[in-house]
């Protein structure tokens, strides 16, 4: 699969109303099962990089999940990320900051999640929340910050700020990766009245959603904003089509699993003593009588 397609490269101004949320590429509802069939090999060769990855210990991978309700975040993550190892793989959802998180820099309570060296972190939602949500709503003025500092340059600024701090992660290792899934207003309204029709999936409606749908085009508006003025090199932005959930899961396993494929990693090598010793304690082993 050619990930370019998905791409926002840097300095490229794009329009979300240019990028179809029904695409699929070369595959269809005929040939589901061969998406399937690519995403399980690509499930086990992220397991197999990711084992690398642990073993090398040098680099770190920080995944970013971000979109609209019901766009498919938690399956994504669920079913994409299902072959992977929990001991070096993190998940981190965020929620409405609390006081503590408030009484910081808005970056403080997601930069304390960064993934360790040899590990693979996700964020189910992130920093970007502050560019989104804390826009579109104002809530900036709730955010503790001395009011001469909130000028017209505040946006502009925050954007700044988050391409210097994913630069500064970056140089020191950790490769980003993030995603927009690119959900229709339609596709939302179909996914929100199965949830009202599923007792099992009721849970996850609130009145809140319907108030957020309200908002579509201003979030539409802030997330092109930020895609535009974040997405670099080295921190791109990939806009997933996420009509079709087999399709978004299929797109997300084929970024990671060429992100690390591109990575320069090795299993450590042992010195000629260190050797010699493993040979000593084979013999030792084979010596012993069960």
């Amino acid at each position: 699969m050619n990930i370019k397609e998905f791409v926002v490269k840097e300095s490229k101004e794009i329009s979300l109303k240019d990028f179809n949320p029904s695409y699929t590429g070369k595959y269809n509802a005929n040939n589901k099962k061969a998406a399937a069939k690519r995403l399980e090999r690509n499930k086990a060769k992220m397991a197999e990089l990711q084992d690398k990855l642990y073993a090398h210990d040098r680099h770190s991978i920080l995944i970013i999940f971000q979109a609209m309700d019901a766009a498919g975040k938690d399956s994504s993550i669920k079913h994409v990320m299902s072959g992977l190892n929990p001991q070096g793989t993190q998940v981190f959802s965020f929620k409405q900051p609390s006081k503590e998180e408030l009484d910081h820099d808005y970056l403080w309570r997601t930069t304390k999640a960064l993934p360790e060296r040899g590990r693979i972190g996700i964020f189910n939602r992130s920093y970007y929340e502050e560019v989104l949500v804390v826009k579109v709503h104002n809530l900036v003025k709730y955010q503790k910050i001395p009011e001469e500092l909130i000028d017209k340059n505040i946006w502009k600024n925050r954007y700044r700020q988050i391409r210097n701090f994913e630069d500064h992660i970056y140089k020191n290792g950790t490769t980003i990766i993030k995603f927009f899934l690119h959900l229709s207003k339609d596709e939302q309204k179909r996914r929100f009245l199965k949830r009202l029709d599923t007792p099992s999936k009721n849970w996850k409606f609130s009145a809140a959603d319907l108030k957020e749908r309200n908002l579509w085009d201003k979030y539409q508006k802030c997330y092109e904003e930020a895609i535009n003025k974040t997405s670099t090199k080295n921190s791109p932005w990939y806009i997933v089509p996420a009509d079709n959930k087999w399709f978004t899961r299929l797109v997300v396993s084929e970024v990671i699993v060429q992100t690390l494929k591109k990575l320069k990693m090795e299993y450590p090598k042992l010195n000629d003593e260190q050797l010699a010793n493993l040979k000593a304690y084979k013999e030792q082993l084979i010596g012993i009588s069960n």
